[in-house]
């Protein structure tokens, strides 16, 4: 990487740390497109693109959550016990996701997946969902399979895991802010287990070419973890700040963007294919 693509990659680090630390988002869902975007101009080749913009940017969120974590745990608006009963489950489907399915799924498939779903959440946050008085948070066992799951689609979009595991706490009575916070703690988990199984699956498939661990596009993991440490917490103050209804729709209008972008990129990668 030269000197300017290092510094796009710093400001979009930058960028990203705050999102994540505001929305709980773990960062992923602005980093796949921009990074789909850059890296055919940093020599990744093209039909690892998409595997390698999800692969680098759910590795990211480990760092990202940390950071973000700290200040949300600071305010004392973390439910560890939540974040306990659905980190197991998160663990097992973020293994089988980017260990064993990520490989066979082809870039197209991807980026539409990417699309469909996170245009879907998008729409389900942006309408909202009101809170139903005495609903509470499911027994651990739901819990468990709900992290399992939450885990599993994660590390095929390249995400924290936000889009699903805030609106299944909102839905439990859990207040957004608290959801936001628990949501980058839970995202710590989904990125760990799924970048372990990044590096396991491609490890062998694109052996050999430069800046890639596994399907892991290690100079920008760097560049973009060292700036969205920085703006995390940033974010994660403003969470505290901002009303519940802004939260709520900055989330589904950047979600319904984004989405839109991966499906052009869903077309490109079809015709490459």
């Amino acid at each position: 990487m030269d000197l300017l693509s290092i510094a796009s990659m710093l400001v979009l680090g930058g960028a990203v740390g705050f999102m994540a630390g505001l929305l709980g988002i773990g960062g992923g869902m602005l980093l796949v497109p921009f990074m789909t975007l850059l890296f055919p101009f940093f020599g990744v080749p093209a039909q690892w693109v998409v595997h390698a913009a999800i692969a680098t940017s759910m590795t990211t969120i480990i760092f990202t959550s940390m950071s973000s974590v700290r200040a949300h745990h600071a305010k004392r608006a973390i439910r560890w016990d939540i974040v306990m009963a659905m980190a197991p489950g998160i663990v097992l489907g973020g293994l089988l996701s980017g260990g064993a399915v990520f490989a066979h799924v082809g870039g197209a498939g991807l980026a539409l997946f990417f699309a469909l779903f996170v245009g879907y959440s998008g729409i389900r946050m942006f309408q909202g969902r009101n809170q139903v008085e005495g609903r509470v948070m499911p027994g651990r066992p739901v819990m468990f399979a709900a992290g399992t799951g939450i885990g599993f689609i994660s590390g095929l979009v390249g995400a924290g895991g936000g889009f699903l595991s805030v609106p299944f706490m909102v839905r439990g009575n859990v207040p957004v802010h608290n959801a936001v916070a628990t949501s980058a703690a839970l995202g710590f988990f989904i990125a760990v287990a799924n970048s372990v199984g990044y590096i396991y699956s491609g490890f062998t498939v694109v052996s050999g070419q430069p800046g890639m661990l596994g399907y892991i596009y290690w100079p920008a993991l760097l560049a973009v973890s060292a700036a969205s440490v920085i703006t995390a917490p940033l974010g994660a103050k403003c969470a505290h700040s901002l009303p519940v209804s802004t939260l709520r729709r900055v989330f589904a209008c950047f979600l319904m963007v984004l989405a839109a972008y991966m499906l052009y990129q869903a077309v490109m990668q079809y015709r490459l294919g």
